[in-house]
């Protein structure tokens, strides 16, 4: 019995592979959405699709951006700081992976 319902959660997740069109691996026994770094060849369309919509949301801004108001354009609760880390954390990953440019944090000066 254990065997056949293996068998269908694999089933499963592979026809979610499929239908999400992005790459999915495991890690640590959990399956996570993997974001490719950019490079010649790798289109946009290789990244899930919330991360092409954080970059389609980035490209309409007329400048540099905030995680807020990217917040705002995809129709996130802006008011609660918790609702916006996790826009944060993929807005960094592209950002790492060289889908976006993240300009440096401007230092706080220290006060005596």
């Amino acid at each position: 019995m254990a065997e056949r319902v293996l068998q269908r959660l694999s089933e499963q997740i592979a026809d979610e592979q499929a239908e999400a069109g992005a790459s999915v691996v495991q890690v640590a026994g959990r399956a996570v959405w993997l974001v490719p770094d950019r490079a010649p060849g790798v289109a946009e369309s290789a990244l899930p699709a919330e991360y092409q919509r954080i970059l389609a949301a980035v490209r309409q801004a007329a400048g540099p951006v905030a995680v807020r108001p990217i917040g705002e354009v995809l129709g996130l609760d802006t008011g609660v700081r918790g609702k916006l880390e996790p826009l944060r954390a993929k807005m960094t990953k592209l950002a790492d992976r060289g889908w976006l440019h993240k300009r440096p944090e401007r230092a706080v000066p220290a006060r005596l």
